[in-house]
């Protein structure tokens, strides 16, 4: 019997860990010339920085209605549990958007802090509740229920996955300290001051964003979409081929936002090499101990 990680088969997987490592090679011999020939921002580029992780976020709504749908065929007495994680993903979406995406919404209001009302402030967040409203009635449709512990496994899959991977990156931050290429660019000889991302110096970034290059936060969330041909597998009309798709659409994405991150100035191709293998093996380790 053919075996699957996340949906997929272990080509697939394997795929996606030799690209990486290959990645983490060659950005370790060359980083730093990677960056001199492809970093230019553009305006197309900042707007898919800036707005961009949304699609990844989708999941985490997604993840809910998988967790809400599958108690709720357990019985009436995890109906509360199941409401409970639904909002629980939902709120998870929504913070990460308002943290992340927000900053140039609130400027395009004339939002200044300390100025202007509060209410203005928080117009971003409504926003994002509205934003992500459509998913909950289109996984109701989608979803195939007759194996109520395929969809809490998914749900919990998606949901504990991207919130361990989040706090992973940010501790591995903190631990390497490494400097954007960026900030590189603002010093008079830029390469004085760059580091190889195996050369840390830990706790140096606190909380300067200066110092925050490896791994890459943004391919962290990008490389969520991985879940995706294991959320499509719990659909009502799914297949193998259906699985691929997703898988493609899902590569397609995280090397477009890995391109972006290094062409945006912001990272390095280690580090955006290193955020999508650290994020793929905590989801495909965490599917295993759920049976995904």
């Amino acid at each position: 019997m053919k075996e699957y990680i996340m949906g997929v088969s272990k080509k697939a997987f394997y795929g996606v860990i030799i690209v990486c490592l290959i990645g983490i090679i060659i950005g370790s011999f060359y980083d730093y010339q990677i960056n001199v020939l492809l970093a230019n921002k553009t305006e197309i580029g900042k707007l898919f920085a800036s707005y961009g992780m949304y699609f990844s976020y989708c999941l985490y709504p997604a993840a809910g209605m998988c967790l809400y749908t599958g108690l709720k065929k357990k019985g009436g007495k995890f109906m509360p549990l199941g409401k409970a994680l639904f909002v629980i993903a939902y709120f998870m979406a929504v913070y990460y958007s308002d943290s992340y995406m927000s900053k140039n919404i609130r400027a395009s209001f004339g939002y200044v802090p300390g100025e202007s009302s509060p209410l203005l402030g928080f117009l971003p967040v409504l926003i994002w509740v509205l934003a992500y409203s459509w998913i909950p009635f289109v996984m109701k449709r989608l979803l195939d229920d007759s194996d109520p512990d395929k969809l809490i496994a998914a749900g919990a899959v998606i949901l504990i996955a991207g919130i361990v991977s989040d706090n992973v990156n940010l501790w591995l931050k903190q631990l390497s300290s490494r400097p954007r290429y960026k900030y590189l660019l603002t010093l008079d000889d830029p390469y004085s001051e760059y580091r190889d991302w195996w050369h840390f110096v830990p706790n140096l970034a606190g909380s300067d964003d200066n110092f925050k290059s490896w791994p890459s936060g943004n391919m962290t969330v990008a490389s969520m979409m991985f879940a995706l041909p294991m959320l499509a597998d719990r659909f009502r009309k799914h297949s193998p081929k259906k699985n691929m798709i997703c898988f493609a659409a899902a590569c397609i994405y995280v090397v477009i936002f890995g391109y972006n991150r290094i062409h945006m100035t912001n990272h390095f191709l280690s580090d955006v090499c290193f955020g999508t293998l650290i994020t793929y093996l905590i989801h495909v380790v965490i599917a295993k101990v759920f049976k995904a």
